[in-house]
């Protein structure tokens, strides 16, 4: 197997208290898989990657000094943002690619993309994670990063940026308020998805554990090129590092998910 690595984690000062993740950060495959059956052009749309969530978390994991750990894979192989038994961790369809690499895939190869691609991602989030949480002694902050289309099956989409949360509001709050100060910006609450997904990153090592978290998806043409991947990373700094100042977020409090018992 080729040398591919199925994370990044960004240095940054764990005493600080917070953690940046992106999980569709990354539109690369292994050799082994080709493109999957795919052209090219596949994988600079959507359905490959979140566009300008890499650059995005990059310049904010230097502007505040935290770490931040990125999916190292396409979410075309397998996607990071699923639990290991949801039905749809490798699509075999995507916004109208066929992607024959996925299938038919035979038991052994979705156990080998878990085991070699999804899992150590998870493991480096939550390693990360705890080793925030031990050099503060309390419960980091965690911010997930995610981008979203300006439009679906033609109907366009009005959110300049968006918050998705499960059932705990406590990061979510404060992060809509300071958004939302902003007159410029429409910013949806749980639209255009819902945050609440049994499984994913989130419920895994967040709503499970109790650590304030929330989800920020940001509108793909907005951060489509370095001019407003700056303009948002200047936009969000500030707000982050107001949200990480507030100690009402670095406790831990289990809340239930709408998905159903833990």
């Amino acid at each position: 197997m080729d040398d591919f690595q199925s994370f990044e984690i960004l240095s940054g000062k764990h005493d600080k208290g917070m953690v940046i993740l992106a999980d569709h950060a990354m539109n690369r495959l292994p050799a082994r898989y080709g493109r999957l059956g795919l052209p090219d052009a596949a994988f600079a749309r959507h359905i490959a990657y979140d566009i300008g969530i890499e650059r995005l978390t990059r310049q904010l994991s230097a502007k505040l000094g935290v770490p931040a750990v990125l999916g190292g894979f396409s979410r075309l192989l397998i996607d990071p943002n699923r639990g290991e038994d949801d039905p749809t961790l490798i699509m075999k369809i995507s916004d109208g690619a066929i992607i024959s690499g996925n299938h038919p895939i035979t038991p052994q190869e979705w156990d080998y993309r878990i085991e070699t691609f999804h899992r150590p991602y998870h493991d480096a989030v939550a390693a990360t994670i705890d080793s925030v949480a031990n050099a503060t002694g309390r419960a980091p902050l965690v911010l997930s990063l995610h981008s979203f289309t300006p439009a679906w099956k033609g109907i366009p989409r009005p959110w300049h940026a968006a918050v998705l949360w499960d059932s705990d509001h406590r990061a979510v709050g404060p992060l809509l308020d300071m958004l939302r100060a902003d007159p410029d910006l429409a910013v949806g609450d749980n639209e255009p998805y819902d945050g609440a997904l049994k499984g994913d990153t989130m419920y895994r090592h967040c709503m499970i554990t109790g650590i304030p978290h929330a989800l920020l998806e940001v509108r793909q043409d907005l951060i489509a090129d370095e001019t407003g991947i700056s303009a948002w990373a200047e936009r969000l700094a500030p707000i982050f590092a107001a949200m990480n100042a507030d100690p009402a977020l670095h406790g831990y409090d289990v809340h239930l998910s709408r998905t159903g018992p833990y």
